[in-house]
């Protein structure tokens, strides 16, 4: 089988975006006057989109009602949007995993969770306009990841069916996509999670480098 299309994941799968997310929330809580929250706790939250990411920080703070939640959500959304590109870079061996990707003619695309106004803003900064055929975060009204609607739907796009697809992620949110949605689906263990939650979540294949996947994906066409 020849593949038509590669959907990434952004977060922690194309980009390193760990401190523009922790920078973002914790500048939040400074405004709401709450305690901070680390690194790593942040590497944790991520993953299910921003309010769940909020919830999870205001939930570390004792806030476990969530009473300020919507006022959390304002202001977030507000420093966010200053601060998505904050020390966002794409990791080692991206930017030559997509060039090997569109030689073979395989189209590419980015799911993400993220808001939709950031996760376009921060692909366009990172990589520019012409390198994904398709960009799409978190929207009003189109379910969030893991649910596979999204997924199927930008497969349509980009001219295949699911079955010719390929889904690339590094969490538990994102393999479950990709199996939900009937897709080869390749887990990453440099991101946000690493490999025991990817075995956990169900990830069949995972790869250690970007130059994995091309390795991966000719395999499956040889068979």
């Amino acid at each position: 089988m020849m593949y038509k299309s590669c959907i990434f994941d952004l977060d922690g799968t194309l980009t390193d975006t760990l401190d523009s997310l922790t920078l973002s929330v914790n500048q939040t809580m400074k405004e709401m006057n709450l305690p901070p929250i680390t690194k790593e706790q942040c590497r944790m939250f991520v993953g299910n989109g921003s309010r769940v990411l909020m919830e999870k920080a205001l939930k570390a703070a004792e806030d476990e009602k969530l009473e300020r939640i919507e006022e959390a959500m304002e202001v977030y959304s507000r420093v966010f949007d200053k601060n998505c590109t904050y020390k966002v870079t794409p990791y080692k061996g991206i930017r030559e995993l997509l060039n090997g990707l569109k030689e073979k003619q395989i189209q590419l695309a980015v799911l993400s969770n993220k808001p939709d106004k950031q996760a376009l803003h921060v692909v366009e900064e990172i990589f520019g306009k012409e390198t994904f055929r398709w960009v799409q975060g978190q929207k009003d009204g189109i379910p969030r990841k893991p649910d596979p609607s999204a997924a199927v739907s930008i497969a349509g796009i980009l001219g295949g069916t699911p079955e010719e697809s390929i889904y690339i992620g590094d969490s538990e949110v994102d393999i479950r996509t990709g199996i939900a949605a009937h897709m080869r689906t390749i887990g990453v263990s440099w991101g946000f999670r690493g490999r025991d939650s990817l075995k956990e979540a169900g990830a069949e294949y995972i790869a250690d480098a970007p130059n994995e996947i091309l390795d991966l994906i000719a395999q499956w066409e040889e068979e």
